[in-house]
């Protein structure tokens, strides 16, 4: 009975159409803003394409550049200094040549002096020496020759030696007259046994042929004065040892023909002073292969 009272009345209640009434909520506190609050912006509409999200940006790896290989640095090598040597000023043709006082004038088939070309300087050898050395040939050479040709001369003698002087200066005109016989005698061999006029060293004034009163005897044949066997004797082994110390050298040594131009010619001396002479001693070469190479060229041949 009071089961079905109450079931009545619950039907009244929700026809009157009656709610809960919800309990009032307490409202919240302001926030009490700190700092100018920076209106947040409007959210983006459908229409706005979105950000793409940041993808990290690839930095390339740095290149390695490679350690240098340490090369070796060229070594600069310097040019020589070049050694200032005296040329003549001009070189002229060799026909018009005038060498004056110099010693060490290059003379040969190709190196020639003028016609007119004497030293000024030349004494007859008659005053320095005895007949038995000079023959009686009215023989000349400088005045620079003549003090260590005593010398040496002298010093030959005193070694039981005797020494002969049988050419000294000889002018263009009395080099002619010797190559004109030689070209008669033997036309094709003329030109190796003696000097064309212009072309020989005798020309200078300081050059001298010796001679030997052992050489017929060695020779086989009297009255001979100018042979290869020269060097046999005591006089030319002698000139061969010790000429340089005087300031001599041998002109034409043996197997230099293809530098000097004449044949093996032991008896033929050039003074060229001491410096020099001992020079080509010791290196064992003629004048005209060290003029060749060391000194400048005295004319265009």
């Amino acid at each position: 009975m009071s089961w079905t009272i109450g079931l009545s009345l619950v039907a009244l209640w929700l026809a009157a159409g009656c709610r809960p009434t919800p309990k009032p909520v307490a409202a919240l506190p302001a926030l009490t803003p700190t700092g100018s609050a920076t209106p947040a912006a409007p959210m983006a509409t459908a229409s706005h394409t979105p950000r793409p999200v940041p993808t990290e940006t690839a930095i390339s790896p740095p290149t390695l550049t490679p350690i240098p290989t340490a090369t070796a640095t060229p070594t600069h090598t310097p040019s020589p200094t070049p050694t200032a040597t005296a040329t003549a000023t001009p070189i002229g043709p060799c026909a018009a040549r005038n060498p004056g006082d110099d010693l060490f004038a290059l003379v040969t088939h190709d190196y020639g002096l003028s016609r007119d070309f004497a030293p000024n300087d030349l004494v007859p050898l008659a005053e320095f020496f005895s007949i038995d050395v000079t023959l009686g040939y009215p023989t000349e050479l400088r005045q620079v020759v003549i003090a260590p040709l005593v010398r040496m001369v002298q010093d030959m003698q005193a070694a039981g030696l005797h020494p002969q002087i049988l050419s000294g200066y000889r002018s263009y005109a009395s080099q002619a007259v010797a190559y004109d016989k030689w070209l008669q005698k033997e036309p094709e061999r003329a030109n190796i046994l003696s000097a064309p006029p212009g072309y020989s060293e005798h020309q200078l004034g300081t050059t001298i042929d010796f001679g030997s009163p052992e050489l017929p005897t060695i020779v086989g044949q009297e009255d001979i004065q100018f042979h290869t066997y020269f060097y046999l004797t005591s006089e030319g082994q002698w000139l061969a040892n010790y000429a340089h110390q005087y300031g001599f050298t041998l002109s034409f040594p043996r197997d230099t023909l293809e530098i000097t131009g004449f044949y093996y010619e032991p008896w033929h001396f050039r003074y060229v002073g001491v410096e020099l002479a001992t020079i080509l001693k010791n290196l064992g070469v003629s004048f005209t292969e060290y003029a060749l190479q060391n000194l400048p060229p005295p004319c265009v041949p």
